[in-house]
C-alpha cells in the first residue's frame, strides 16, 4: 500500500506526525528540475538502514541506475583551475568520490558573502575561523563560495580538510594537482582528524586514477597502496606543507 502526503518546503510531513508514525518506510527522490540525475534516500526504514544513496539517470527510457556514480561526479574539465579538488564521502555503506569547489575574491561589502551550496553554511564559517587561527590565513575581506558539483549534498565531516584545500588554493590562485585526493576532519585547534572508513576511501580513490592523498594520520594504510602516495597529517600547518612541496 502507498500513502501519499502532503510534503513542506523543508522536505517533512505536513500536519500531525500520524502518517509518519504509520508508514514503514519514507524514501525521498531528490534533484533539480533541469539536472539529469536524482538520488534516493531513505528517511525512515522500519526494517532496515536509512544511511543507504541510490544515483539514479533521466534518460530517454526513463530512470536508470548510475552503477558507478563517482565517475559521473568526476567529469571535470581538461585544464585544472585553482580552487578545486576531490574529496571522498562516504554513503551509506560505500565511498563516493566527488569534485568540490571554491571561490575566494575580494569583497566590496562591509560584511563579506558566505556563500555554500552542498555543505552547511555554519561549518563553513568555523573552518575560516580555524584557518585564521592556526594556519595564519586571513579572509575578513573576501567573499566566499563554495559548491559541490552534481548536487551532492555533503553533511560528514570528513570534508572539512578538502574544503579548506580548496579555499587556500583559490585565495593563491593556484591550482592543485589534478591527482590529488583530500578528505580529513578538522578540530578547532587546528588538529587534523581522522575519518571512518578510511581504507576504503583510498581504494576507491586509486580505481579512479589517483596518485596522492593527504589524509590524517590515523588514516594512513599501514601497507602502502601501489600507485597512490599517501601523506599523512597531524594538523592544519602540515597540510599546508603538503601543498607547498
Amino acid at each position: 500500500m502507498f500513502i501519499v502526503g502532503h510534503v513542506t518546503k523543508d522536505g517533512s510531513l505536513a500536519g500531525p506526525k500520524v502518517l509518519e508514525h504509520c508508514i514503514d518506510c519514507s524514501m525521498m527522490l531528490e534533484g533539480e528540475s533541469d539536472g539529469r540525475f536524482r538520488t534516493l534516500r531513505s528517511h525512515k526504514n522500519r526494517f532496515g538502514a536509512v544511511n543507504e544513496l541510490g544515483v539514479f539517470g533521466m534518460t530517454d527510457k526513463g530512470v536508470k541506475e548510475v552503477g558507478n556514480p563517482s565517475a559521473i561526479f568526476l567529469s571535470r574539465s581538461d585544464s585544472q583551475a585553482p580552487g578545486s579538488v576531490v574529496m571522498v564521502i562516504w554513503e551509506g555503506t560505500r565511498p563516493l568520490l566527488v569534485e568540490i569547489q571554491a571561490l575566494v575574491d575580494y569583497s566590496q561589502l562591509n560584511n563579506p558573502r558566505r556563500v555554500t551550496v552542498g555543505l552547511e553554511q555554519n561549518r563553513l564559517a568555523m573552518l575560516l575561523a580555524v584557518m585564521h587561527r592556526h594556519g595564519n590565513v586571513q579572509m575578513n575581506d573576501q567573499d566566499v563560495f563554495v559548491n559541490v558539483v552534481g548536487g551532492v549534498k555533503v553533511s560528514e565531516t570528513a570534508a572539512d580538510l578538502a574544503l579548506l584545500v580548496a579555499m587556500i588554493s583559490s585565495f593563491r590562485n593556484r591550482a592543485l594537482p589534478r591527482e590529488l585526493i583530500v578528505f580529513g576532519e578538522v578540530g578547532l585547534a587546528g588538529e587534523i582528524r581522522p575519518v571512518p572508513n578510511g581504507s576504503e576511501r583510498l581504494s576507491e580513490a586509486v580505481k579512479h586514477g589517483f596518485k596522492r592523498a593527504i589524509v590524517p594520520k590515523a588514516n594512513a594504510p599501514k601497507n602502502k597502496i601501489a600507485g597512490l602516495t599517501v601523506i599523512p597529517v597531524t594538523k592544519l600547518s602540515d597540510a599546508l606543507e603538503a601543498l607547498d612541496a
